[in-house]
């Protein structure tokens, strides 16, 4: 695998209790881990290549497909969708589908499909886009889905089928998330998420951190073009 290409990535951000006391859930990454060691993240990863075999028992919504299309070379909004249930399986074992035999599911998908489910992505919410810069050892152009916690069929404690990917996984008050070790990249989402609490419905208007050998440009997918000309 070439480690200087972009890999497309979905990342989830599981909201809980928002209208009354906010949290959001995170782990941290290992201290050898070649990606940002010893951050704390939200659950996420790239996107497979039989991410985009795998049937959904519902997609995510409209809007959500619409602003994943652009600035895109092919529509993706299937293959992340499917990334973000699977990474949210893998490394919290929290379960986002609807009640469903699974009989011929694949082998990746086995430990799901026994717990009675088959994906669903009508929760998530295309929130956020941001390509990692020049320069890091892994680079993604990440997709940021935002998901209330209570469209999780599974016990929202319960983090035994998890995988060790992250640790200290926690469900963290939103007002002290800063006073963790943090990247960049998640305090900036995180403000978004923190003036999406009392909007329940998907954006119309996706911002994108576009990193490229040349410039960071700050833009909103939908939007009317650039809201900083350059980044610092």
């Amino acid at each position: 695998m070439d480690k200087t290409a972009i890999r497309n990535a979905a990342t989830v951000i599981v909201l809980r209790d928002r209208d009354s006391d906010p949290h959001i859930l995170m782990g941290q990454r290992g201290a050898k881990a070649a990606f940002m060691p010893n951050k704390f993240v939200f659950p996420g990863g790239a996107v497979d290549a039989e991410d985009a075999e795998i049937s959904l028992i519902s997609d995510l919504p409209e809007v959500c497909r619409d602003r994943i299309r652009e600035d895109a070379g092919r529509d993706l909004s299937h293959p992340l969708a499917v990334a973000a249930i699977r990474e949210l399986w893998e490394e919290t074992g929290l379960i986002l589908g609807q009640k469903s035999a699974w009989t011929d599911a694949p082998a990746d998908w086995q430990s799901f499909a026994a717990t009675g489910y088959r994906p669903a992505a009508d929760a998530l919410q295309f929130v956020f886009r941001a390509i990692t810069p020049p320069g890091r050892p892994r680079r993604f152009d990440a997709r940021f889905f935002l998901i209330d916690a209570a469209a999780i069929a599974s016990d929202l404690d319960d983090f035994s089928a998890a995988s060790d990917e992250l640790s200290h996984l926690q469900w963290i008050p939103l007002p002290k998330v800063r006073e963790f070790d943090l990247p960049f990249i998640t305090e900036v989402v995180l403000a978004e998420v923190a003036g999406r609490l009392h909007r329940p419905e998907p954006p119309a208007s996706v911002p994108f951190f576009k990193n490229d050998d040349e410039q960071n440009l700050f833009l909103r997918l939908k939007g009317t073009g650039p809201m900083s000309a350059r980044l610092p």
